[in-house]
């Protein structure tokens, strides 16, 4: 996929991007905070027209699958899976923390994201993208107690790691990243209705349900 559309609404702030040829043509941030459910397709029409690009010129889509917010999470993937059906085009879903790794330098790459109530997802990748330590939620100090030695650096989404040592604070901005792992990685483009969320964390319904 030579260009790619790339959306991340998980958090408070979202972005989207615009991919070609392995490179950031655009990415631009998304400021709404009442929600991006009606910008989000305004912005994106925005972004195609100052490029002269129209909708089925998208060679493929991409977005945040989590973990984030739930509301944040199903309005950017319900959007490209509905622009993907519509032009007959693929997903790909790419993790918050595989994004967070894009901006690491080391061999291993730590990175976190605050999942509120005391707790952090975090993950840990290696420079070729693949999953070293699954993505988990739990306590900050449980979760470092659970990592590997070596050359590790931490890459964190917005949450204070004081005391830790390497430690990259990662833009705000996601979708930029997201979409050139997509484009790195074509072989993880599926049929939109095979794309489902990574929340990580049961909501708050399924939890009281549970209980």
């Amino acid at each position: 996929m030579s260009r790619i559309l790339a959306v991340d609404t998980t958090g408070e702030c979202g972005s989207i991007a615009l991919i070609e040829n392995h490179s950031i043509r655009e990415e631009a941030a998304l400021d709404s905070p009442d929600g991006f459910a009606h910008v989000l397709f305004g912005e994106i029409e925005s972004m195609l027209a100052r490029h002269g690009l129209h909708w089925k010129e998208i060679d493929g889509f991409a977005a945040a699958s989590g973990p984030g917010s739930f509301t944040g999470v199903r309005v950017g993937l319900a959007a490209v899976k509905g622009l993907a059906e519509a032009t007959g085009r693929n997903v790909i879903a790419i993790s918050n923390l595989l994004a967070l790794a894009w901006f690491g330098t080391k061999p291993l790459r730590a990175t976190v994201l605050d999942a509120r109530r005391g707790d952090i997802f975090g993950a840990v990748y290696d420079n070729a993208f693949r999953l070293v330590c699954d993505e988990v939620v739990m306590p900050l100090e449980s979760w470092l107690a659970t990592l590997p030695g070596g050359d590790l650096e931490y890459i964190t989404g917005g949450i204070s790691l004081k005391g830790v040592e390497r430690v990259t604070e990662a833009p705000r901005l996601l979708a930029g990243a997201i979409g050139m792992i997509a484009a790195s990685f074509p072989e993880l483009a599926r049929d939109p209705v095979e794309i489902d969320a990574n929340y990580v964390r049961r909501s708050d319904a399924e939890l009281i349900w549970r209980e």
